[in-house]
């Protein structure tokens, strides 16, 4: 098409430029300062390694603390039994039960649990009292009651409570660290590793490496700022006294109303003083952490960021507040922006890919130079334009490297490709969180336990993989 064509398009043209530039603007000082808030943490990270490793190791107790090991289980029946038979053979601790939650309505996960309680007398099922799905939270309840009441019957005394959920590979050495590092805290989070699916290995391989970057840099960072640390929910040990201190007249430390019982209990003992950190050690040249596969699909990885959310972003401002030292609400703060910052990343996505289309529509019409001003023809926005992809540049570089760390150069380096696959995966998720909490508001009833398919991997396999 000629410029002569074209001129009856010129205005809405320099309209469009217009709003892309505004957009780019827009989107553009959003990111940076988002920019300016993950930096900081980046600038921590390195202090906070350090101190790790000049912070003198606790020595093993002079006895080895017992442990009562917590895994909810609703429709679980195709893992759990795996689950059990694994850790029971491997977990290299002499003192510890592992107290399962089932529901009168799930016979078939009720089953494999009794299967594998008739062969070892360390696993015992506890039925709840209601129907399932009810809530992880009301589920773990019904476990303190059971590991409570057995301690007091049987007169030794559970050191801690351990949370996992019914697909987790758990770590040989996992009790040895907890047991060391309780001396020192009350509550300890081991990293957890998350397992890529080779036939998924996007959005499988996206859960790896964000756990990556915030078990090796932001909850290292509250570690070291003594911020709140949020439970991962597995591979969490909680001292009892602390636990006894959260449970009330109903015996009841986790909160069965929250979606987010995990997140939120890192919180809660925060605000009673009590010291909760992360924990990172090596054994026999791999990283002791919690391994699991994670979804594999988009739908399934949307509903279940979707949950967290909505319990940490939205439910979790309502119920939390923003109480707490400098460090506490600045990590508040962090948490919270999740939400948003999903979908910014989908409308800077937006705004790049409209700054394209009009470049490539001004080319096809064959506007001379200078015709309309270009998009990028502000002399401000092209800097700001370097600096974000700087940024971006240094992001990508951190989330390969932290993904070399835990599952070596293969994954590193498609952790780059699958950087905007999780952008898409939180924005959905994002925008599904806010659809439900607008009903959940209007309606005034939560969401029972949503349910997520599970695999459990071949324990030698996976832990062999996982070298970092």
């Amino acid at each position: 098409m000629t410029a002569l064509a074209a001129e009856p398009f010129l205005p809405l043209l320099a309209l469009l430029a217009v709003l892309v530039r505004e957009s780019l603007w827009l989107t553009g000082l959003l990111v940076a300062a988002n920019a300016l808030d993950d930096l900081a943490i980046d600038a921590l990270a390195p202090f906070a390694h350090l101190a790790a490793r000049l912070a003198p190791r606790p020595p093993p107790p002079a006895s080895p603390g017992r442990f009562a090991i917590l895994v909810p289980a609703w429709d679980e029946a195709a893992v759990i039994g795996p689950m059990l038979r694994a850790t029971l053979a491997r977990l290299d601790h002499p003192d510890y039960r592992i107290f399962v939650g089932v529901y009168p309505n799930d016979p078939a996960t009720a089953e494999a649990v009794a299967a594998v309680a008739r062969e070892d007398a360390r696993v015992t099922a506890v039925v709840t009292s209601r129907p399932g799905p009810t809530t992880k939270a009301d589920c773990l309840n019904h476990l303190w009651r059971a590991a409570d009441d057995e301690s007091r019957t049987s007169g030794r005394p559970f050191r801690a409570v351990v949370l996992h959920d019914a697909e987790d590979m758990v770590d040989p050495q996992e009790l040895a660290v907890l047991d060391r590092a309780l001396a020192r805290a009350d509550m300890v989070q081991l990293p957890v590793v998350p397992l890529v699916d080779p036939g998924e290995f996007l959005v499988s391989g996206h859960y790896l490496d964000e756990f990556a970057s915030a078990h090796a840099r932001d909850l290292v960072v509250r570690t070291l700022l003594r911020a709140p640390v949020p439970s991962a929910g597995v591979g969490t040990a909680i001292a009892m006294h602390a636990l006894r201190r959260l449970e009330g007249p109903a015996r009841a430390p986790f909160d069965a109303a929250s979606l987010t019982e995990d997140y939120e209990l890192g919180h809660r003992l925060h605000r009673l003083g009590f010291r909760a950190v992360l924990v990172r050690e090596r054994a026999a040249g791999r990283l002791v952490a919690v391994r699991s596969y994670f979804p594999a699909t988009l739908p399934a990885a949307v509903r279940q960021k979707d949950r967290w959310l909505r319990g940490i972003a939205l439910a979790g401002w309502d119920r939390l507040g923003w109480s707490g030292g400098p460090a506490a609400r600045w990590m508040l703060l962090r948490d919270r922006k999740t939400i948003a910052t999903a979908v910014l990343a989908l409308a800077t996505y937006a705004a790049l890919g409209a700054a394209l289309l009009w470049q490539g529509l001004a080319l096809l019409l064959g506007l001379p130079a200078g015709a309309i001003p270009g998009v990028t023809d502000d002399p401000a926005l092209a800097p700001l334009l370097a600096v974000l992809a700087l940024v971006l540049a240094w992001r990508l570089l951190l989330r390969a490297l932290f993904a070399w760390r835990v599952a070596g150069p293969v994954q590193a380096m498609l952790a780059i490709p699958r950087a905007p696959v999780g952008n898409l995966v939180n924005a959905l998720a994002a925008l599904r969180a806010f659809r439900l909490y607008a009903e959940e508001v209007r309606s005034g009833r939560g969401r029972p336990w949503e349910k997520t398919a599970h695999r459990f991997p071949e324990a030698a396999a996976a832990l062999g993989e996982a070298r970092g």
